[in-house]
This record gives structure tokens, sequence and C-alpha cells, in this order.
């Protein structure tokens, strides 16, 4: 646990080393197959983007080192800050080939679960690319208060759409590094980033592995009767509209409808018994839909399960290192 703690401080406190390398280069995105599973609004052509790989610095007493990636997003909005997408490679030392796993945040945090997670993955040899989702982080435009989720419905769609393919792009990049396995290839996320990965993965057939942690599958039926959403609800169904119509509008980014696109992959689902954010009935569903795979239950709320977070390590590292 010290070592841990002290590699964290290490990702957000530690002086650069000073080294000038920036690696310049394009990649080849290729759908893997035909592609017929995968809904229109998520599906990409064959296509080639640029990408720049700079050295951060080294990691001192992880044997990691971390990297800056950029390169354009896979659908441009109108925001330019958005429409580039930025991410944080941490990179295991040695020739590998390694596993990696992009890593996606919760909802309104500060990053430091993910870049916790990105390096303890590295430290035992699975390398981590923590990803920015549309409007997080650099991707929000200055003084903005934009962000991926929204009240216009119009807008979260297209910002989950965009998330979505900017992944897939990543995946494309992580597959095609030298020292990276393109067969151990894999996603995970926490609370909201558990919903864009298993999604993600939905999509992408290349992310063999995906890990949930504290996330499900069932948006309408977990929250549509949900007392914090009655008042809403009520002018909502006064106004004419349905839970049915609803579910139509969200069932392209809920994780249930696609979910059986997870059963030839390996899934690990984390999940709180009490958890008053994402009810247990979500981490049941995906996890039925999904082919009953691997599901490990914490007595704890939403917020609480920051407790177990050394058992989770534990059980994403043998997830995603497992051959």
């Amino acid at each position: 646990m010290p070592r841990l703690l002290a590699c964290s401080c290490v990702v957000l406190l530690a002086a650069a080393t000073v080294r000038a390398e920036v690696e310049k280069g394009t990649v080849r995105y290729r759908p893997a197959g035909d592609e017929k599973n995968i809904p229109e609004r998520y599906r990409l052509e064959a296509r080639s983007f640029d990408y720049q790989l700079a050295f951060r610095h080294d990691l001192p007493g992880c044997d990691v080192s971390l990297y800056d990636l950029r390169f354009p997003t896979a659908l441009p909005s109108k925001h330019v800050e958005n429409n580039t997408v930025y991410a944080e490679y941490y990179r295991p030392r040695g020739k590998g080939p390694f596993p990696c796993v992009i890593v996606l945040d919760i909802t309104g945090g500060n990053q430091l679960i993910s870049r916790v997670f990105a390096t303890h993955l590295a430290q035992r040899g699975v390398a981590g690319l923590f990803v920015q989702m549309a409007y997080y982080g650099p991707r929000r435009p200055p003084n903005s208060k934009l962000k991926l989720l929204s009240t216009d419905i119009n807008h979260t769609l297209t910002a989950i759409r965009q998330t979505v393919l900017d992944l897939r792009f990543a995946t494309a990049w992580m597959a095609s590094r030298a020292e990276i396995d393109s067969n151990r290839l894999g996603i995970l996320g926490t609370s909201l980033g558990s919903f864009m990965g298993s999604l993600t993965a939905e999509m992408e057939p290349r992310l063999k592995r995906v890990g949930v942690l504290l996330g499900g599958g069932g948006l309408v039926d977990a929250y549509y009767d949900h007392p914090q959403a009655r008042p809403y609800r009520l002018v909502y169904e006064a106004l004419g509209g349905t839970k049915a119509q609803v579910a139509r509008v969200l069932a392209p980014v809920d994780p249930l409808t696609y979910a059986a696109n997870l059963r030839d992959r390996k899934v690990l689902i984390l999940a709180g018994k009490r958890d008053e954010i994402v009810p247990p009935k979500m981490a049941e569903a995906l996890w039925k839909a999904s082919g009953e795979q691997k599901i490990v239950w914490y007595d704890c709320t939403h917020h609480g399960a920051v407790k177990y977070i050394v058992p989770a390590m534990g059980h994403v590292v043998k997830h995603f290192g497992a051959e």
C-alpha cells in the first residue's frame, strides 16, 4: 500500500525528467470484420490519422514511463478544443509486448482514480492509456460548462458517439505499437467511464477484456422512476411524454442494448451492494446480458467503494494481465 500511494503521488507531483522525445506517426484504422453487429452510428470506415507521442517523465521507483498522446477526433464537433483527443500513456519498462488497457474516468473527478489505475497496471506489466472523453479536461472549451452529459439530449448523444469513435481510434493506436500485444487489448472504466467503456467494447471487437467498475446497464428502468427524477418526470408526462419514448431515445447509448456483443469477451464487473447512484440491478442486468461472467460485490455505496480500491486493483490486474 505505501508503494502504491507513493507512485500515485508521483504521477501528479514528480518533476519531469528533462529529455526531448517526440514521436510523430500515422495509424491506419481498419474495421475488424464486417461490423454487421454494430449499429451504424458507431461504425468507422477505413481511414488514416496522425498522432503525436511526447515523453513527459519517468516515474521514480515505479519502472514506468509517462507519455502524452494526441490525435484528431474521429467525429469533429463545432468546438475546436474538443476536436483533439488527449491521452496519457503509461508504458512499463522493457521491450514487451505488453497487454494494454484504455482507462476512463468518473463523472466529475479530478482524474486521480484513472491515473492511479493506469500507474498500478503499468507497474505490473500492463500498459495503461488514460483517454480524455469528449468535453473532459483539455477538450472542454475555456470558461465553458460544457460536459459530455447535458440536459441537451442531442448534445449528450453526439458526445457519447464521438467518445466511442475516438476510443476506437485509440484502440487502433494501441494495436499499431510494437511494444503492445495487439491480441491483449482491453478497456476499464469507473462510474460514467464504465458505461462508456462497456459501450465502446460492444462496438470495438479488438477490445477483448472489459472492466466495469460501478457501472451496468438498463438506464430507463433504473432512473425513470427514481425519486430524484420525479419532478422532471411529472412535467415530461404532463407534456405527453412516456417511458417508452425515453427508452427509444436512450437505447443507442445504453450498454444493455448491445450487451450480447460482450459474450465473446472476458468481462469483469465490480459493483456495490448499496450503490445509490448506479443501482445494483444495473450491474446485475449487464452481467446477465453479457453472459454471466465474473461479478464481484462489495458491501458499499457508490462513493464508499473507495475503501475497496486495493482489492479492486487486485481483480483488475489479474483480469487484464491474464493470458
